[in-house]
């Protein structure tokens, strides 16, 4: 909670949990975005969501871009929860006793917001192809568009 106040960033506790919720408006979407903490291990998780519901044709074309995604991320990782509907990113960092960094805390959250925010208009790519022409859909060329990329935000932390 200290770090998200040192950003100004606007949150909700959730009550008798170690969670902490909020929404950031990014370039493509609004990611809703939650912070957990596991005290008992010093581990901080952000998780930054976007629903996306995806009929069953679809489906495994959605996995497919995740898991090539995947493959170029260092932190984190790009999930698709089936039974929510939802785009996810997930990042969890363990810290020093009693230490949570908010520098690494933001940097955590500007990850989750940024890939959410990145992967989600190749999604609505797949989404939006007519069943007839899934099999002619590469997700490998697809991933190489970067017109899809948002832009690097300039002045500001480019969330709000």
């Amino acid at each position: 909670m200290d770090a998200f106040g040192k950003q100004g960033w606007q949150f909700e506790p959730l009550e008798g949990k170690d969670v902490i919720r909020t929404v950031f408006e990014a370039y493509h979407t609004s990611v809703h975005l939650h912070a957990q903490a596991f005290i008992q291990i010093n581990a901080l998780s952000i998780v930054g969501e976007a629903p996306m519901s995806v009929e069953a044709e679809h489906e495994p074309l959605i996995l497919e871009l995740l898991a090539r995604a995947n493959k170029k991320l260092t932190l984190g990782s790009l999930e698709y929860d089936l039974d929510r509907e939802q785009l996810m990113f997930r990042i969890t960092n363990l810290f020093e006793r009693d230490k949570f960094d908010a520098d690494i805390i933001s940097s955590m959250v500007h990850a989750a917001i940024a890939e959410v925010d990145r992967i989600t208009p190749y999604a609505a790519v797949i989404q939006q192809t007519p069943e007839s022409l899934l099999d002619d859909l590469s997700v490998e060329r697809l991933l190489l568009r970067d017109d899809l990329i948002p832009p690097v935000p300039e002045d500001d932390d480019g969330f709000s």
